[in-house]
Formats: structure tokens, sequence, C-alpha cells
């Protein structure tokens, strides 16, 4: 039984998919005015991750994740660089790819973009209108938030409370100040569309109402996005939703923590983001990808890059049990010994940890203990049982986590040279030029690489970085 945290019910519930077999979710995406940073990457990590493992329990998942393509952030950021705002938010958006690729992470079946579904955005805000649930003044469009009795209960807020610390847009014409634009009458100079209200942009919060509706339907498993969007965003965009359809369109509304940087949120609006391009140059993806997994997808993850070097550490507890098994052939009968029994649990015990609210903290723990017990099965001559256990153990894991060390950009920079000094290393020992020996592994520190020896030789692995 999978059990998942819903943040409207505040509990842990059971996971029933609408359709059974099927799974449907829609996340929150980026908006694409500023390169894309680590709180940027947590929740596409940590919804791979939810559906690769609801694939390896069977289901059908289809996934759905949005870009906000226009809105003032980014027509503010198109003007500073003297930019087309389409121009700037589709380069953007490349880069976010590129990013998330290098992070392991499966693309969306569907990714899209707000500029693409205006005409299904305008319908929607007709709809809204026409059942007075929303209200049109001087060219722009309004949602009337008084008229959701059940508005604030995602986020445990009452409504004239959240008025109080909030940005909240003061147009003249609004009926009530906490009414929110579903439809953004153009200033001079803005990109716009045409409207049965005028020329005009869509409001932030009715894209994905709008978008969830026309790729999953009036009816859907999840919706994920930072816990940043539970207020204004998802309390606005549940009470549209509901609005328009006159039913509860979302099973589970799942949210996760936020990355911040001395316990504040990292924002691209605050600048105290770092940059998935500055980490990335000093750490490769399996390294940040699994930093992000290390705690679980709820709780806040306080930045700190040594944190991140002491993780990729860890991660050699691995590489260095895979360098010895990769090869393994299946294993035969399981010896006795309490060492052996870590290893032929660790599956159940594994996707334990992850049918409870996807736990990867306690997926990774599991990992790490069968890592010991399989070394112990090693140091006490059962190699062949415990290579085998393990390698099946560490094939399946790392189908949902992605941490093995087998990735073109994690073998490093210079990898043929570093290849070269490994063999003039191995060259020197032999002939004991010890000295020269000693200046080779400095040059490999020097550009990120760990130096093994052992009676086979040396053996490196990129920790990422370097001096």
């Amino acid at each position: 039984m999978i059990e998942v945290y819903d943040s409207l019910s505040r509990r842990l519930v059971e996971f029933k998919p609408r359709i059974p077999g099927h799974v449907s979710i829609y996340t929150c995406g980026v908006t694409p005015y500023d390169h894309s940073h680590l709180g940027h990457a947590r929740p596409a990590v940590v919804w791979d991750v939810i559906r690769r493992h609801l694939r390896r329990r069977g289901y059908v998942v289809t996934y759905v994740q949005n870009y906000t393509d226009i809105d003032d952030k980014i027509i503010r950021r198109a003007s500073e660089v003297n930019e087309p705002v389409d121009t700037l938010s589709s380069r953007y958006i490349a880069e976010y790819h590129t990013m998330l690729e290098r992070l392991g992470v499966i693309p969306p079946d569907f990714a899209p973009r707000v500029t693409e579904n205006i005409e299904s955005i305008i319908g929607y805000i007709q709809a809204l209108v026409e059942k007075q649930q929303a209200y049109e003044a001087d060219g722009s469009v309004y949602f009337r938030v008084k008229g959701d009795p059940e508005y604030g209960r995602l986020s445990r807020r009452k409504v004239d409370e959240m008025l109080e610390g909030v940005r909240v847009e003061l147009e003249p014409e609004k009926e009530y100040a906490g009414d929110f634009a579903l439809w953004k009458r153009a200033r001079p100079g803005e990109p716009a569309w045409s409207s049965p209200w005028g020329p005009g942009r869509p409001g932030w919060h009715i894209e994905c109402s709008a978008m969830s509706l026309k790729y999953l339907g009036a009816e859907f498993d999840m919706h994920g996005g930072g816990m940043d969007l539970l207020f204004p965003h998802h309390e606005n965009e549940r009470a549209q939703s509901r609005a328009y359809l006159g039913h509860e369109p979302v099973s589970l509304w799942v949210h996760a923590g936020l990355v911040t940087r001395g316990s504040v949120k990292m924002s691209k609006s605050l600048k105290n983001g770092i940059t998935l391009n500055e980490l990335l140059s000093r750490f490769s993806g399996r390294v940040i990808r699994t930093y992000l997994l290390r705690e679980h997808y709820r709780s806040p993850l306080d930045f700190d890059e040594s944190q991140i070097s002491e993780w990729a550490q860890a991660l050699l507890r691995i590489d260095r049990l895979w360098e010895d098994v990769k090869g393994a052939p299946a294993a035969g009968e399981l010896p006795a010994g309490d060492w052996a029994q870590p290893l032929a649990t660790f599956e159940d015990r594994f996707l334990a940890a992850m049918d409870d609210d996807f736990n990867t903290a306690q997926a990774f723990a599991e990992v790490f203990d069968m890592v010991r017990a399989a070394n112990r099965g090693i140091d006490q001559n059962h190699a062949d049982v415990a290579c085998g256990l393990a390698r099946r153990n560490l094939v399946q894991a790392d189908e949902i986590l992605g941490f093995l060390d087998s990735k073109p950009e994690s073998a490093g920079p210079d990898r043929k040279l570093a290849e070269e000094l490994v063999r003039r290393r191995d060259r020197a020992r032999r002939m004991h030029n010890f000295a020269l020996a000693d200046e080779l592994r400095d040059a490999l520190t020097a550009v990120g690489y760990e130096v093994l020896d052992g009676s086979d030789g040396t053996r490196i692995h990129y920790l990422g970085g370097g001096q």
C-alpha cells in the first residue's frame, strides 16, 4: 500500500488512483526569466523519483509540467535586456531542459506553455464570468474570492487575514481587495492577445486550471509543486477549478519543502540562489540529484555546499561496491549468516520506504545498510553470493533514485588525460618511484578525482570540482 501526505487534509492517506492502474499528475513548472537554481531542481527531481516509483509499482503514469512563459517578471526582464519576451523565455526553458537532463530527470509527457494555450484559458475565464464567479472591470477580469465558502481551506487561512503581509493587486476597480486577476488588461508595449474584454494576457493562477483540464481532464490524481505555491497560487487555482467544474478536481495536493540558504527561501527575486550551472561545474549531476533526495521531500533543505561535498564522499561507498559487483553473475543459494539478511530482504525494505510517502531518506539508508552487508559478505569469503545480490539490489534501487556512477558526465573533465595519469602512476609505483607517484596523485586530486590504490592498480572516482 502506498501512502501519500495530502496538503488539503493534512494527513497521510492511502493512494487510490481514480482509474485503476493509471496515475495522472500535474505540477507547476518554472517561470523562465532567469537561470534556474537549486530550488527549481528539487521539485523536478522529487517528481521524477515519484514517477519512477509509481511505474515500478506497475502504474501507467501521465505527467504534465507547465511553463509560465508570460508573466510580469518575464516582461520586466525582457525589457531590461532588450530582448523579445518569447526569445527570453524560450532561451531559459532550453537551459532548464539541459539542466534537468544532466540531473537524470525524465522529461514530462506534456510540457505546455501558457502562450500555447491562450484560447483554452480565455474559454475557461468566459465560463467563470457566465457562472458569476468572476467579473470584468475596465478590461481585466477578477475572481470573486468571497463567493467561494471553501477559500482558504488548502492554506489554512481566513480570507481577510490573507490580505496582511501579502502582495495584493490594488486595482481600485476590484469589488474586494483579495480578488485575483484571471485576465490582465494590456499596458502599452506589453505582449497582448485579443479577448472578449479587450487586449491582455492571462493572470498567473488561471493557466494551471485551464491546462490541467485540457491535458488530464476534469479529475486527476496528484497536483504538485513547491511549498511556496500553497498560497496564493494553489489556493486560487483550487478555487477557480472548483467554481468551473462544480467539484474537487484533485485527489491529492503534494508539496515539496523549500530549498533555503541561511533559512531563507532560495529565490531568483531575492538573489540568494545558486544556479544549477554553477553547481554542475563543480559536481556531477547525479551528486546534485541525490543530494536533493537525502532528506524527505517535505522537509526543508538548507543549502550548504560543504554538505554536497560530504554527500559526494558518501556516494563513493556505493561506487566502490558497484565497481566490484557490476559484472557479477546472479547469486546462487543464500548461505547462513546475519550479513546476508540485509541483502536478501533489501528490495522489500527499499520499496516499503518509498511506499511510505516516497521517503527517499529512508530508501538511501536501506541502500547504505545493504552496501555494508555486501562488504561484510565479501570479507567473509562469500563474494559470489554477496556480489550477485548486491548487483541486483543496486540496479533495482538505481532505477528509482538514480545514483550509480554510470552516466557520461560523471566521468569528470579530461577523462582521457586522467586515465593516462593513472597509467603513469601505476608504472611509477611498479618502479618504486613513489615521489613521481605522489605528484601524479596530486595532479588527479587537483582536478577533482579521488585516487584509490589497490592490488590491481589505481582506480579513480570523479568527485566534482577540484582544488
